[in-house]
């Protein structure tokens, strides 16, 4: 009796160990995984107008990565740092990300380009011309730097500092707006505010538009990586009205990355894990940017989306035509615009909402013939009902909008134009100035609004 009970006792104590261990696995599925996150936040500018919300984006940030498993760079958000804490900061981060297998910087403040290159701006900078950056502020190139032969597999670099030059009046002229596109080194994805040469919104509400869009979606179970920041692009295009758009600049990246792994009931899952084997052509794996399609009904179907989308591909056998369309859309989408026909481009557009209502015009210049149509739910139903109006003619040319957008048509002689606008009397105006380029006198013969207004 002694031996069975002791056999019961052992048999019970190792499946409680066991489903003990499988427990804090599925609870913390990147326990094992070592990622180290410097957080910057700089707004008390002693020389230059101070920002509101960096302060709060930088301390948002820091908790939201530390309940996501990442160590920071001193233990919390480094604020208000100048070149000499920031010198230093970076340097540490170095020391840190050492064998470690995620590393991400983040940076919210005062941000400019000089001469092609990306700066950061410490508080207390004062340059006066462009020689002084290199002793007054922080190249990112030196970020990138600290991360490059650390043995990380992934490296994140976070710039929510596109706002406006604060030197362009003080004489550093060779500044220009916004920042510079880098290229990503390998195993590095660089993600800005907004796009290239262009100004992020510093925010009203506490924190900026971006950083805001970037911790609730990071901390949202099973995406990977270019899903979570095609979510925030999205998020912050809705938010500011299509005034600011992210952008991402990325390498190739090996392995799937998820901030907050999928949870799985039958095997945890890994933050970093291989990719998939490949699947049959009509089951798309979730974003992978880098597999291509080559199934022609995959293909027809990714043109008939980008053209649902307005982004126009030539036929088929046209690769440049495609090429075009799809670089276009990754633009817009803020993905690095390649061109290429991949599964993750097809995903994206199939998680994307059918735009509506739709108005269309279209014109035949050697037929002279002409129709309009508008409050479709579809771009291909409004041109079909457009080019009912031209008969048996040909009406190549073809101005299609949607949602508030509005569209005008003007003509004289050999000289026309099709034009959309915000609203339908920009739309006729914008129609009559492009038409009289010519040096005709044109009028406007149609114009409408997608949803039918303005007629």
């Amino acid at each position: 009796m002694r031996g069975a009970f002791s056999g019961k006792v052992w048999a019970f104590s190792a499946l409680a160990l066991l489903l003990s261990l499988l427990s804090l696995l599925s609870a913390a599925p990147a326990a094992a995984e070592k990622r180290i996150a410097l957080v910057v936040g700089n707004s008390a500018y002693q020389n230059v107008p101070r920002l509101d919300n960096p302060r709060n984006d930088a301390a948002l940030m820091a908790s939201t990565l530390a309940g996501l498993g990442f160590t920071l760079v001193g233990g919390r958000a480094q604020l208000d740092l100048d070149k000499s804490a920031m010198d230093t900061a970076v340097q540490n981060f170095g020391r840190q990300v050492q064998g470690a297998d995620v590393a991400l910087f983040y940076y919210a403040g005062h941000g400019v380009q000089v001469a092609g290159s990306n700066y950061l701006v410490p508080v207390g900078a004062n340059p006066t011309r462009e020689a002084d950056v290199d002793f007054q502020m922080v190249d990112v190139n030196l970020v990138l730097r600290q991360m490059q032969g650390s043995g990380t597999r992934l490296n994140m670099v976070i710039l929510d500092a596109c706002r406006n030059n604060p030197f362009g009046a003080r004489g550093l002229r060779a500044s220009d707006g916004g920042l510079a596109q880098m290229r990503a080194p390998e195993g590095t994805l660089i993600s800005y505010a907004t796009q290239p040469g262009n100004v992020a919104q510093d925010g009203t509400g506490g924190n900026s538009p971006y950083t805001k869009a970037l911790a609730a979606t990071i901390k949202q179970s099973g995406l990977d990586i270019f899903q979570t920041f095609n979510q925030v692009g999205l998020a912050v295009k809705r938010e500011t009205g299509g005034a600011q758009q992210p952008w991402v600049s990325s390498s190739p990246i090996d392995g799937t990355f998820y901030f907050v792994a999928p949870s799985s009931p039958a095997s945890p899952q890994v933050a970093v894990a291989p990719q998939p084997a490949p699947q049959l052509s009509t089951t798309l794996r979730p974003d992978p940017d880098r597999i291509p399609i080559k199934d022609v009904a995959l293909l027809r179907e990714l043109s008939d989306r980008l053209y649902e989308h307005n982004f126009d591909p030539e036929p088929l056998d046209s690769k440049n035509g495609m090429r075009l369309a799809i670089s276009q859309f990754q633009a817009k989408s803020s993905m690095t615009p390649t061109g290429e026909a991949t599964e993750g481009v097809l995903t994206r557009l199939r998680k994307m909402d059918d735009l509506k209502p739709w108005g269309s015009i279209v014109y035949g210049p050697d037929s002279n013939k002409w129709g309009i149509s508008w409050n479709h739910t579809s771009r291909r139903a409004a041109v079909d009902d457009a080019l009912k109006n031209c008969g048996s003619s040909k009406c190549p040319l073809e101005l299609s909008f949607y949602g508030s957008r509005c569209g005008a048509f003007a003509i004289s002689g050999n000289s026309y134009s099709l034009v959309q606008r915000d609203t339908v009397q920009r739309a006729k105006e914008a129609a009559l100035d492009e038409c009289s380029k010519a040096g005709k006198s044109c009028r406007v013969i149609g114009a409408v609004c997608a949803d039918g207004s303005g007629r």
